[in-house]
């Protein structure tokens, strides 16, 4: 297998996908592809996700080693996958090396071959074989759950939607089952505050790049958090959790699509003297799926096409980027409300940086990121 490190980004092909036969017209069909409930996919799917366990890199047992592996689905029995050693991102792999590999699936089983060790699944058990022919590992399926995922809004917090329509976003519109489509902004604005959102990205496999279930958390339709399906790719500044087109996130947390995931956000405007000049930047700070992914980080102007910078506090938006990003959950709370603000960033800074997993059969289990 070939190590890549920071820097270097898993191959992808925007908005369409290159298939040898395909005409352009039927590559720009499936990459349209999309699946937006979990009951409802494609035989990939199920295949897709996180996968944890043990490696040896020689028959001894003090060779094991921690390790894991993030498997995407790329359409038609086509997979890409990114091996770790130490644990998940987020979850003990030490942000070094990534090991990049390509498989297909026949039948029930997806094979990924790789110049050192091939890696077979099947069912929810990951197999890891020596070129030697020797068992040198074994993972098992997981799936991580954000520690915030169901928060409730603390004392003082505005509720912004809880799944019923509601006058504090402009024109929802909702889905037959009660989410919150992307496409509306706040009716009020707010200056400093703290905001908890809960999303979920539809599963595209055929799709790549800014294709991939595109949405974002514009706040003060200034500064955008990138909502993106950025599963098991680098992480850069324009994918999920990215600052967008400015910062990328420090680790890339983002869980596969069809699966909920959260943001909080500790957000303090940029500041401005009585003649409209800037005297200090925004700062942020995120928690993706409960993980630190910017740190009190300072904003140097508005993302991508956000609206020009000012004293003026204006509203927040969720992004409609033509991808059927759902949200749920969302709560703001002003950061003028004292003690409940200041208990809910603790609460937040307490979550531990690094998970103990747990293998209790039967597999897979659900493990909250944080536990």
């Amino acid at each position: 297998m070939k190590s890549t490190h920071l820097g270097r980004l898993l191959p992808v092909v925007l908005l369409a996908v290159s298939v040898p036969g395909l005409s352009a017209d039927d590559a720009a069909q499936k990459a349209n592809i999309v699946y937006t409930d979990p009951a409802n996919v494609d035989e990939d799917y199920y295949f897709q996700g996180e996968y944890r366990g043990w490696q040896r890199s020689q028959p001894s047992h003090r060779s094991s080693r921690s390790v894991g592996l993030q498997v995407i689905s790329r359409g038609e029995g086509n997979f890409e996958a990114v091996k770790y050693y130490d644990g998940l991102p987020g979850a003990g792999w030490r942000q070094d090396a990534r090991y990049l590999l390509s498989g297909s699936r026949q039948a029930d089983i997806v094979t990924f071959p790789g110049e050192q060790y091939d890696i077979v699944i099947e069912g929810d058990q990951a197999l890891i074989y020596a070129a030697d022919g020797r068992l040198a590992g074994e993972m098992q399926k997981v799936y991580r759950v954000s520690p915030t995922l169901g928060a409730s809004p603390p004392p003082g917090a505005i509720v912004l939607f809880e799944g019923t329509p509601t006058d504090r976003f402009r024109n929802p519109k909702l889905t037959d089952d009660g989410l919150l489509l992307a496409g509306t902004e706040t009716t009020d604005a707010y200056a400093d505050f703290l905001l908890h959102g809960e999303f979920r990205i539809p599963y595209k496999p055929f799709a790549r790049g800014q294709a991939r279930g595109n949405s974002g958390f514009y706040l003060q339709r200034r500064y955008e958090i990138q909502v993106l399906d950025s599963f098991g790719l680098e992480g850069k500044f324009n994918e999920c959790g990215a600052l967008y087109k400015t910062r990328s996130p420090d680790v890339n947390m983002c869980l596969p699509p069809l699966q909920w995931q959260t943001y909080d956000i500790d957000f303090t405007a940029a500041r401005f003297d009585d003649a409209g000049n800037k005297v200090s930047d925004a700062r942020l700070t995120v928690w993706h799926n409960g993980v630190v992914i910017h740190d009190d980080i300072a904003i140097p102007n508005k993302t991508g096409a956000g609206k020009p910078e000012g004293p003026e506090a204006i509203p927040t938006l969720l992004q409609d980027h033509g991808n059927p990003v759902v949200y749920q959950n969302i709560w703001l709370l002003p950061k003028d409300g004292g003690a409940p603000a200041r208990q809910w960033v603790r609460s937040l800074e307490q979550i531990p940086p690094v998970p103990v997993y747990t293998r209790t059969p039967p597999w897979p289990v659900t493990l909250h990121i944080g536990d």
